[in-house]
């Protein structure tokens, strides 16, 4: 009789209690074990739907749904991955609908394109050069050895009156950086036509190897080079509309990032 008497006290103080501690005194939890766990028996955890239990499938691993949610059961698929192979690992593509406008004034003074157009060159040495600001972008590198693609498209605008009998036009630029280190850059010329305020689409890739592991910032900046023959006022708008016949969105510009990896972590496939 006493030993039952006990048993009854010991359930009512575990009722009782907010939290129960194993080998702790001071628990955080309602349950709180401080040692190693053996399951001799089933796990199950509270279905949200239908307050049923749920004791998943072989091989299946619980996930935790943040606080105040009970966690539920999730099939873990982990790629298998050859040796010495590239492999896509990152893909996305990003827009920019703001663009950059040089006038007269904002003309790039770099005195020796062919010096400072440099692989590796750093940005700081690119004056007069704006960032297209929604193409600033950070990606992540996983392996040390891995190839990253960059594809840049932009619409290149001048207010030019209708051309005369003189050649009228301006040289621009765009440079693909990575840390702010040029991977790539590409000159254009927007010449005058019969008709008012002439825009043209630009095109280019770029390509970099073997990033350091950790993350890289991504950007691409433009400035105005040259300009020919060309009246007072006249602005350059890249990847933004400076006259009234095209519009935000047919000036929007774009970057497409792919990045292949040859993984340098192996694992099994978990279903």
């Amino acid at each position: 009789m006493k030993n039952i008497f006990s048993i009854l006290f010991i359930a009512i103080g575990l009722s009782l209690s907010a939290q129960i501690g194993i080998k702790t005194e001071s628990p955080k939890a309602k349950l709180d074990v401080n040692g190693d766990t053996n399951l001799r028996g089933k796990l199950a955890v509270s279905n949200a739907t239908n307050a049923t239990l749920s004791e998943g499938t072989d091989t299946q691993i619980l996930v935790s749904q943040g606080s105040g949610y009970a966690p539920i059961w999730k099939t873990l698929r982990i790629p298998e991955y050859e040796a010495n192979k590239f492999y896509l690992i990152f893909n996305n593509s990003f827009s920019d609908n703001t663009g950059v406008s040089f006038t007269a004034a904002e003309e790039s003074t770099i005195t020796s394109r062919a010096t400072t157009f440099a692989k590796n060159n750093a940005y700081t040495n690119f004056t007069k050069f704006k960032k297209i600001p929604g193409l600033t972008q950070t990606i992540n590198i996983y392996s040390t050895v891995s190839k990253a693609y960059f594809q840049f498209e932009t619409v290149v605008q001048a207010t030019f009156n209708a051309a005369g009998s003189t050649d009228t036009s301006i040289d621009y630029g765009c440079g693909i950086f990575v840390d702010d280190k040029l991977v790539n850059l590409r000159q254009g010329n927007l010449k005058a036509s019969s008709a008012n305020n002439p825009f043209l689409t630009h095109n280019q890739i770029g390509l970099i190897e073997n990033l350091s592991k950790g993350a890289h910032t991504v950007s691409v900046a433009c400035s105005r080079l040259g300009s020919y023959n060309v009246e007072n006022g006249t602005v350059l708008g890249i990847g933004k509309a400076v006259a009234t016949n095209i519009d935000s969105f047919i000036s929007e510009s774009s970057l497409k990032i792919d990045v292949y990896e040859v993984p340098q972590v192996f694992n099994t496939i978990t279903n």
